[in-house]
């Protein structure tokens, strides 16, 4: 089995494709007319055309190696059998009523499986809410608003469709796109280990994140994960409630501990929500790696530094003391009122905000630079300081940043292009800096 054609088709049929807005045909339709390549909207009922592609009456009548299958869950096998005798390679099958759903649903996803092992077809689901990859225009998803979502350098694999799509959205509503994003649902015969090396491999792809309740390709999955040289955090849900877990995705019950510790001891990270997974994931997508777990914390504000600074030390980070050269450039720089160990506290911004980052980042015991300040119409952010620093010194820079949206948005971005990850929150951003820690020791 090969995984080619629901990454990388070349042409794409939505069965039960439908002009009435509202329907699931309706709205994969939506979604699949952005892709750059054949369309075919198959419903033996259609009569002309939706969203301009001509309706055809059977997948046969196509030459489609990917199918997004829109038909209720007892029509499924017959659908993918159809795809079979037509050469699709892949389906993506939206419908519920699985395994998820009792003995019958049962039944009836052990016919899909059997029927993709016939013809050598790739199953993404059921019970899915598709998977997206925007930098090739493929949106194979009935979720409205899929289409518009941007291209990021972060991938989300998710069982659930649910949290892959709040996880699509809120990196959009924070400005990122996502590198792709695969709900696999009941896994028919598309697991993790199938997708984290394809997300490996993939060069749009620097980081991914992974939701799991449980498999029971678990010892496939960890490999997966100890054979990646792309960073992953995952995030494990699924630890109680037996009987809601397996009527959601038929997840066995699995123990947390059991993935920790082997993830971990593969250099991945678990987070402990949804923002930890994207934020731990942003910022080893955009940051180069640590050489060591010492961080130099800057602020400007030490009430929000003191909150990182203890949020850090819960974790083990290390604080190193600075070297005499840094002290002494510092002492040159700062007020007597601000504290120049390190942390090192402004006390508020000033002009030579970004030479006290210089000084710490450039400083031989510092490994991962961590920066909170808040934004100021008259000074706004040091980024000249900051592209001079990022081009000299091959240390990951965490900036946090408070303030109006609108009025920082543009030093953020200009942030953004350097290389430094940028977070809105104290405790996102000493989140970022650990994880940094933490992958690498």
């Amino acid at each position: 089995m090969s995984l080619t054609d629901l990454f990388d088709p070349d042409s794409i049929a939505v069965i039960g494709a439908s002009k009435t807005s509202g329907k699931l045909g309706n709205d994969a339709m939506a979604n699949a007319k952005e892709f750059d390549g054949p369309v075919y909207p198959v419903n033996p009922s259609g009569e002309g055309a939706v969203y301009g592609y001509d309706f055809v009456a059977s997948v046969g009548d196509t030459d489609a190696d990917l199918a997004l299958c829109c038909v209720p869950g007892p029509a499924t096998p017959d659908v993918i059998e159809e795809c079979g005798e037509a050469g699709v390679g892949a389906a993506v099958v939206f419908a519920g009523g699985f395994a998820e759903a009792g003995e019958r649903g049962s039944e009836l996803q052990g016919e899909i499986r059997s029927l993709a092992d016939d013809y050598d077809m790739s199953i993404l689901g059921p019970n899915t809410a598709g998977h997206i990859i925007p930098h090739r225009d493929l949106f194979s998803s009935f979720v409205p608003g899929f289409d518009e979502i941007e291209s990021g350098d972060v991938a989300i694999a998710a069982q659930s469709g649910g949290v892959g799509v709040t996880a699509t959205f809120q990196l959009d509503r924070e400005g990122y796109g996502t590198a792709g994003m695969y709900g696999l649902g009941n896994r028919v015969n598309t697991d993790f280990d199938d997708v984290v090396p394809m997300l490996d491999d993939d060069p749009e792809t620097d980081a991914i994140a992974l939701h799991i309740e449980g498999t029971d390709e678990i010892d496939g999955a960890i490999e997966a994960v100890d054979e990646a040289s792309t960073p992953v955090v995952a995030l494990k849900s699924g630890n109680q409630m037996a009987e809601f877990v397996q009527a959601h995705t038929a997840a066995p019950i699995q123990e947390y501990e059991r993935y920790e510790e082997a993830f971990t001891d593969a250099g991945a990270v678990m987070a402990d929500s949804m923002t930890e997974l994207l934020d731990g994931g942003r910022v080893l997508a955009q940051c180069p790696q640590a050489d060591g777990p010492n961080v130099g914390l800057v602020t400007a504000q030490a009430g929000p530094g003191i909150m990182m600074a203890d949020y850090l030390d819960e974790r083990g980070v290390n604080f190193p003391e600075l070297t005499a050269e840094t002290r002494e450039r510092l002492d040159d720089i700062l007020l007597g009122f601000t504290y120049d160990r390190n942390p090192v506290d402004t006390g508020r911004p000033m002009p030579e905000f970004g030479d006290v980052i210089d000084a710490v980042g450039r400083d031989d015991n510092v490994d991962i630079v961590l920066v909170y300040e808040i934004f100021e119409h008259s000074l706004g952010y040091p980024v000249e300081e900051l592209e001079r620093l990022v081009a000299d010194i091959d240390k990951p820079v965490v900036f946090t940043v408070a303030g109006p949206d609108e009025a920082l948005a543009d030093d953020r971005e200009r942030m953004e292009d350097l290389g430094v990850a940028t977070f809105d929150t104290p405790e996102r951003g000493a989140y970022a800096a650990s994880v940094l820690a933490e992958t690498s020791r």
